[in-house]
């Protein structure tokens, strides 16, 4: 049975909308600050990477393991720091390089998704210009 302690900080926010670690959270709060703490630390603002790189790692990785949910909700969260459909494609096409077939399409998979959902700005018309 988990120690009675307070309820986690406002700090505690899950970025990703995993709904079940929010659930989880309430069953042992502490446990969910550290684990808040910890994700922080490695995909948080601080540090020398960006977070929209970050973000472009884990979905290389999440890619690579097949978990499609969890490339959605980080390509969510790369595109709020600025990540562009072409970029997110571009780490799931080099996370294919060691993940193989299963990365590229879980990756595929998720962007089209989003795409659909209309995660990314409509492209703008390129002017046409006329040679004279």
């Amino acid at each position: 049975m988990p120690a009675q302690t307070k309820q986690p900080s406002d700090n505690f926010h899950n970025p990703y909308g995993y709904s079940e670690m929010d659930w989880a959270a309430q069953l042992d709060p502490a446990y969910a600050a550290a684990r808040a703490e910890v994700r922080r630390l490695s995909v948080g603002e601080d540090g020398l990477l960006s977070v929209k790189v970050k973000e472009l790692v884990v979905i290389g990785v999440l890619a690579s393991r097949g978990l499609q949910y969890g490339v959605a909700a980080h390509m969510r969260r790369a595109i709020e720091y600025g990540a562009t459909k072409e970029e997110l494609f571009e780490a799931i096409k080099a996370a294919a390089v060691p993940g193989g077939g299963v990365a590229y399409s879980v990756g595929v998979r998720a962007l089209q998704a989003l795409d659909q959902e209309g995660a990314f700005p409509p492209p703008s018309p390129h002017k046409r210009q006329d040679k004279l």
